[in-house]
């Protein structure tokens, strides 16, 4: 299952009202999250950088992302949202930066369990 993770930047002035935004989230944006196949989605946000991190797991987040881009809940979202960002070219939920995944525990729990790896020494 894809994990997706992504960085936005809030503008610093406003990230009391974007907290605020998200307390609660629209339900029906909310359905539609689910709708579009995104599970396990949390956003942090650090305050002294003013940095957003996102993150999710999806199926297909090819599919997710295009299901999000034609709903019209979402485009009304993401329309409220956009005085929040900075330097942001097109909808959040579009140009978000992706990161990419160098280490995940599980994965390597399970790959390590069926091999004899070992630490090297100190």
């Amino acid at each position: 299952m894809p994990r997706v993770a992504f960085t936005l930047h809030v503008r610093p002035e406003m990230m009391d009202a974007y907290i605020e935004r998200h307390s609660p989230v629209w339900p029906d944006m909310l359905a539609e999250i689910a709708a579009a196949g995104r599970r396990n989605y949390s956003i942090f946000l650090d305050r002294a950088s003013s940095t957003l991190f996102g993150y999710y797991e999806t199926d297909d987040d090819d599919a997710a992302r295009a299901y999000l881009a034609g709903s019209p809940v979402a485009a009304r979202w993401e329309a409220s949202m956009a005085e929040f960002f900075v330097d942001l070219d097109g909808r959040a939920d579009q140009a978000a930066t992706s990161l990419s995944e160098v280490f995940n525990l599980d994965d390597q729990l399970a790959a390590s369990a069926g091999s004899e790896h070992e630490s090297p020494a100190s």
